[in-house]
């Protein structure tokens, strides 16, 4: 018969405590890696997307999308020269910004506007505002990004020629809080055209995908900026509830959506195996 040692109290206080020291050193790392290391690591997406209507001069065309700066929480104007690089380092053919330059109140408005300028793309820069935009100065985003040389589609669309084929970039208002207004937006654009639109929002898109629209860009959700393993993010924002992150063809519709993780954070400080994220979008 085998003898079962006893546990002396000592042992086991001793032992309790190592395992407890273990448990808050594990959470003290934890918690200074989604502080301090994650937030500031951006990770680029590279993802081919197929668009039943691109006409054969666009393919390959490649489009840079970020969103959410969110400057002012824990992000300064001085930290978007290293953004700026990585985005410049990926050559794309045209860059699209889908809301929140700031977080409440605008800050570093002159050096924000020298490192957006940086940006340079053959076919155009081009954004929208979001619901932080909106709640903000408005205005001062507005003179921020077109002094930046980026196009604000206020409910809006613009041509994108190469060689004799054309698409178009559409862009709507914060759904949420902006007017936005997909009719206007849609105002002439022609029939049978590959559309592309830029909302921040992403769950709107079950509207917009009532109209002639290819692919959404959204931004709004930051992936939650903190998702568990095997569960996902663990809260969203409003309107941000059902397209969280990545990739989701609509249903029932021909349209796609690709929702970031953005950039910047909101409220928490704190990114949690959720990194922030630049996507180039290849189209074919």
């Amino acid at each position: 018969m085998k003898e079962h040692r006893k546990i002396s109290r000592r042992s086991f206080l001793k032992k309790s405590m190592y395992y407890s020291l273990g448990t808050i050193g594990a959470l003290g790392l934890s918690g200074a890696y989604s502080r301090w290391i994650e937030p500031y690591s951006i990770e680029t997406t590279n993802i081919t997307i197929k668009l039943s209507h691109l006409p054969a001069a666009f393919e390959g065309f490649r489009i840079c999308h970020f969103s959410d700066l969110h400057l002012g929480f824990h992000l300064e104007a001085k930290d978007l020269e290293s953004l700026v690089e990585q985005i410049q380092s990926l050559k794309p053919d045209c860059i699209c910004f889908t809301g929140d330059l700031f977080d409440h109140h605008s800050t570093g408005i002159s050096e924000t506007t020298s490192y957006l300028s940086k940006l340079e793309a053959p076919y155009g820069k081009y954004a929208v505002l979001g619901n932080h935009d909106n709640w903000g100065n408005r205005e001062s985003v507005n003179r921020v990004l077109t002094k930046s040389g980026f196009t604000i589609l206020h409910n809006e669309n613009r041509q994108i020629k190469k060689q004799s084929d054309s698409i178009y970039m559409i862009g709507v208002d914060d759904p949420w809080v902006g007017g936005a207004d997909i009719l206007r937006a849609l105002n002439g654009v022609p029939k049978n055209t590959c559309n592309i639109l830029l909302a921040h929002e992403p769950d709107f898109a079950d509207e917009f995908c009532q109209h002639p629209i290819d692919l959404q860009l959204s931004g709004h959700s930051h992936g939650g900026q903190v998702q568990v393993p095997f569960i996902g993010a663990l809260h969203t924002p409003p309107h941000a509830k059902k397209y969280t992150d990545g990739l989701y063809q609509v249903e029932n519709s021909s349209m796609q959506i690709y929702t970031t993780r953005g950039i910047g954070m909101t409220r928490m400080p704190i990114r949690f195996n959720c990194r922030p994220e630049l996507v180039l979008i290849t189209l074919c």
